[in-house]
């Protein structure tokens, strides 16, 4: 399979408009990227070297960068160090040079992640949108008071402390995973939510980042909910929409 070819296979959901910055001195790395990653949803803009990116970023916000390492004149580590310094943009490396120092050079240096070109663009597609995930996730728990308390159909949760209990103030165990679908879940009650959504509300550094990972979590949250539950099950509580996604069911509310 051509490069040109790889691009254009086997086309993924999109994504919601995320705007990503891709800096590379190669002209059709630029191009091919571009047309890729807009056809999956995202709002691209290419700058070939630091100083393209430099005016850009004067005028233009971005979710996420891919950044290319080889590049004449300032290289790719470089301009990673000022990104760094300025904070808040999360960069993924591309780098003709696979080996393992570099890989760790890039990620101590502050890249989210790192790949070695050419790459596959599924494989880049599925990790950008993992950073993506995992900074809505940061950014969401940053503004989270600490302490809330919610019930619903009889349960309380303290969402600052992770504890769940059950009508009949029974203690619940959660793992990570469990805990933040049941919030993404409260966050959001009595709509349906598609995999995806379920995935960007949810997903954690550890998540697998693909959508049946989902309806592994799921099942497992009704497993829990079924304990103690009075009228209504996992099941009722998290139903299932046909062909849709699922949906949280109890009206949710302050303790």
């Amino acid at each position: 399979m051509t490069l040109q070819e790889a691009f254009s296979a086997d086309m993924l959901p999109p994504m919601d408009g995320s705007r990503i910055l891709v800096v590379d001195d190669d002209a059709d790395i630029r191009a091919l990227l571009s047309d890729f990653l807009e056809q999956h949803g995202f709002a691209v803009t290419t700058a070939a070297d630091g100083a393209a990116m430099d005016r850009t970023l004067t005028t233009q916000d971005f979710d996420i960068a891919v950044l290319d390492v080889m590049m004449p004149g300032e290289d790719g580590l470089s301009i990673l160090r000022r990104l760094a310094a300025r904070g808040g943009l999360p960069v993924i490396m591309l780098s003709a040079i696979g080996s393992d120092i570099d890989r760790i050079v890039g990620l101590e240096m502050g890249a989210e992640d790192y790949l070695p070109k050419p790459c596959n663009p599924r494989e880049l597609l599925a990790r950008i949108r993992t950073v993506l995930r995992r900074h809505r996730r940061q950014e969401r728990e940053a503004l989270e008071p600490n302490g809330r308390k919610l019930r619903f159909a009889g349960w309380q949760i303290d969402m600052g402390a992770r504890l769940l209990t059950d009508p009949d103030n029974v203690v619940v165990t959660l793992t990570d995973g469990e805990f933040r679908l049941l919030r993404a879940f409260i966050e959001h009650p009595r709509r349906v939510l598609n995999r995806d959504q379920l995935l960007d509300y949810s997903a954690g550094n550890d998540s697998e980042s693909y959508d049946r990972a989902i309806d592994v979590q799921v099942s497992r949250l009704r497993r829990k909910l079924e304990r103690g539950a009075k009228g209504e099950g996992g099941d009722e509580l998290v139903r299932t929409i046909r062909n849709e996604g699922y949906m949280f069911t109890a009206e949710v509310r302050p303790a």
